[in-house]
């Protein structure tokens, strides 16, 4: 391959009119589908505890080619790229044809819109200026504080070139910048250790996070954490009123209500929200969307992996369930239209309906209004893992970073509070909504079904009454 930005079909030596006659064969007779081919550079670099302890480079290129038909499904992939690979793909695809409706599902409807840059981030800064960036971080948080027992600090970027083309001759490229920089770090003595992290990222070049003053705040962001574990007392368990901080802690938003709101789930009525349409499933005041033209973010997707173009779906309004998450195969199957979010991990993957950025919208209170109103609950401002049950909608997850509420006053930070609970019912407890919505810094990366994809949360303060807290302290 040579000029990728250009043409990734024809720069991979399969030629554009070979790749469309191919592609229609295949798909003639089947309700849907594409021929997806992917080109993708990476690199990553690990500094540990005072010395560069891992750097990778990769490159990835292939396609996978699909053919739909009602429910099914068939998929090919091959790392090679040429029309003798292409025809044994489409040979495997053709055994799910028959039954076709007799016309393809729409195409989707073109747009000019781009929402980043299509620079190559791995080109700049050098890999010497990313091994020396990563030597300030952890000289700089040493110098902060005596008792840093350990830094990691890593950087990686991608960038990825994709070009859709589909049987009735729609044809859509993307280039996609992707960039990461984390930080984590130890404090404490011999007594007592805690930990604190950091990480931001987005579809964008190294520059804005290797800056200084991004890089330091970083640091001394995850500083301030492992600080507050430090003095941080067993978490209570009980019932409380719990306060949930802005941005991050969307990430409970994303799981326990996002997955819920997916096209495939509801199809199936696997979900806790099947058949709910057009009635109230929060309160009233709450509203969600997942949103991925937002410019930059790391969730954000010029166009999806079918070929459509990203969009901004409003999934609750004012409490009341008004749309789902879509490809275009589980958008035919219900009736609905593609919302763009079928994605995929790679070529090797087959696309379903995923997130890109899911947020909660603002409300009216400010978010001191919210905290002095808790008589007593608990403050919580970070999350880390969780697991959730599509089917039930039942969610764990536990905190990274709480405190404890008396009397409309923070007070001490706790550790090992569990948030323990049902989705849908926790979108009931809303009470009270802040004014000071924010996104993450740009570090999720969600995981269904074995695919991982770059995802965005989002949303302002909240108060939730009457919430199940695991802890250690009764």
């Amino acid at each position: 391959m040579s000029d990728f930005s250009t043409d990734l079909i024809e720069s991979s030596g399969l030629g554009l009119e070979t790749a469309r006659r191919i592609t229609a064969e295949a798909l003639q007779g089947a309700d849907d589908g594409e021929l997806f081919v992917e080109y993708r550079q990476s690199e990553g670099l690990v500094f540990d505890n005072g010395r560069l302890k891992g750097a990778n480079y990769d490159t990835a290129q292939g396609f996978g080619l699909r053919a739909v038909v009602g429910e099914a499904a068939g998929y090919a992939h091959s790392g090679e790229i040429s029309e003798g690979a292409l025809r044994r793909a489409a040979e495997a695809v053709s055994a799910v044809k028959g039954g076709h409706s007799g016309s393809y599902a729409a195409a989707p409807a073109r747009t000019n819109q781009a929402l980043y840059a299509d620079l190559n981030p791995l080109g700049a800064p050098s890999f010497e200026e990313k091994v020396r960036l990563l030597q300030q971080i952890d000289v700089y948080a040493r110098d902060k504080d005596p008792r840093v027992r350990q830094v990691t600090a890593s950087v990686a970027g991608s960038w990825q070139v994709v070009d859709i083309l589909r049987a009735d001759g729609h044809r859509v490229r993307d280039i996609r910048p992707m960039v990461r920089l984390s930080i984590s770090l130890v404090a404490g003595d011999d007594s007592r250790q805690e930990t604190g992290s950091y990480s931001c990222g987005g579809r964008e070049g190294f520059a804005r996070f290797i800056s200084p003053d991004m890089w330091q705040a970083g640091v001394d962001e995850a500083l301030r954490q492992a600080l507050v574990n430090l003095d941080a007392v067993p978490a209570p368990a009980g019932t409380f009123d719990v306060v949930l901080g802005p941005g991050w802690p969307g990430i409970l938003l994303h799981e326990a209500v996002g997955h819920g709101l997916e096209g495939d789930f509801n199809r199936k009525k696997t979900s806790a929200f099947a058949g709910l349409m057009g009635q109230q499933v929060a309160a009233r005041g709450v509203t969600v969307v997942d949103d991925g033209t937002l410019p930059d973010r790391r969730g954000s997707i010029t166009v999806d992996d079918e070929g459509t173009p990203s969009g901004r779906t409003v999934l609750i309004e004012d409490g009341i369930l008004t749309g789902y998450m879509q490809d275009r195969q589980n958008a035919r199957l219900m009736g609905m239209k593609p919302t763009g979010n079928g994605r995929r991990q790679s070529f090797a993957h087959i696309p379903m309906p995923r997130m890109t950025n899911t947020l909660m919208l603002n409300g009216q209170h400010e978010p001191d209004e919210i905290l002095s109103s808790v008589k007593d609950g608990l403050y919580m401002v970070s999350f880390g893992g969780g697991q959730v049950d599509i089917t039930s909608g039942k969610f764990v997850f536990s905190c990274t970073e709480g405190y404890r509420v008396r009397d409309g006053k923070i007070g001490e930070p706790v550790k090992g509070a569990m948030l323990i609970g049902n989705g849908p019912d926790a979108l009931t407890r809303i009470s009270m909504i802040g004014n000071d919505m924010a996104l993450d810094t740009g570090m999720g990366t969600c995981g269904k079904q074995g695919q991982g994809v770059p995802v965005g949360v989002g949303q302002p303060s909240l108060r939730i009454n009457g919430l199940t807290v695991g802890g250690t302290a009764v």
